[in-house]
């Protein structure tokens, strides 16, 4: 069975940035993918993907250097089957909150004894419909599994969070943080970039990849300085929408 290389080098410390991928379509995932990122991210918490879609997306960045980590609605045990089989390896589980979340999470990406992933390899894409013939013997260690941390609970559980077995990083969301703390829409605010700030060294203290998303060049570089192993650095609906925009914009008349 193939390694992960995505889940080694972030594991080893290397800094990894990306792009989060929101327009749902193969087409678009497979351009992203000529640009090399490290990762790409589909989304399927705040973008129009299902399961069809996402395998769609999966196969067209297949032949590139680009890992493939998906973001589904919520970390629930029936829909990351899903994701596993049709061949996601890298996931990125939002709103999590307490220890004992992801506890369960780590299960759910595993097969019994030690966790509760479903025995339904042969179906799969991801053992290449049983051509991997120790797929069952190595699928457990080559899942990447990165947990958000989106609110003050997250924050006050981030230790006890670190230490379950199975976690590979944890996701400061901006965004879901900032509306948490009373800032709704501001991310810069100064008491939600201390506690982003804080969050980032405690994720490193606990031995874990530190990761985050920020549309500032400047600050993305910053978090890359500080330490952190996966950072977002733009999203292809705002980047087309702003190419689009600018470009009107010049040949609009004054």
């Amino acid at each position: 069975m193939k390694k992960n290389d995505f889940k080694q080098r972030l594991l080893r410390g290397e800094s990894l940035t990306g792009v989060w991928l929101g327009l749902a379509s193969p087409y678009v995932a497979e351009l992203a993918a000529t640009a090399q990122f490290d990762w790409l991210l589909l989304d399927g918490e705040h973008a129009p993907n299902d399961l069809a879609s996402l395998l769609g997306q999966l196969q067209a960045i297949a032949p590139y250097v680009s890992a493939p980590v998906v973001r589904p609605p919520q970390g629930d045990t029936a829909l990351l089957k899903q994701y596993l089989d049709v061949g996601v390896q890298n996931l990125l589980i939002p709103m999590v909150e307490t220890a004992e979340q992801a506890a369960e999470l780590v299960a759910a990406t595993r097969y019994p004894p030690r966790g509760v992933r479903g025995m339904g390899s042969v179906l799969a894409r991801a053992s290449r419909w049983g051509q991997i013939e120790d797929y069952l013997a190595c699928a457990d260690d080559e899942i990447c599994l990165i947990l958000q941390l989106e609110s003050p609970e997250a924050l006050e559980n981030l230790e006890a969070i670190a230490a379950v077995e199975g976690i590979d990083g944890l996701f400061i969301g901006p965004a879901d943080l900032s509306a948490a703390m009373g800032h709704r829409g501001d991310p810069g605010h100064p008491a939600v970039r201390a506690a982003i700030d804080d969050a980032i060294v405690r994720i490193r203290s606990a031995g874990k990849a530190a990761g985050l998303i920020t549309l500032d060049e400047e600050e993305a570089r910053g978090y890359l300085a500080a330490g952190c192993g996966f950072v977002g650095v733009g999203v292809d609906a705002l980047l087309l929408a702003q190419a689009l925009r600018g470009l009107a914009g010049r040949f609009r008349p004054a």
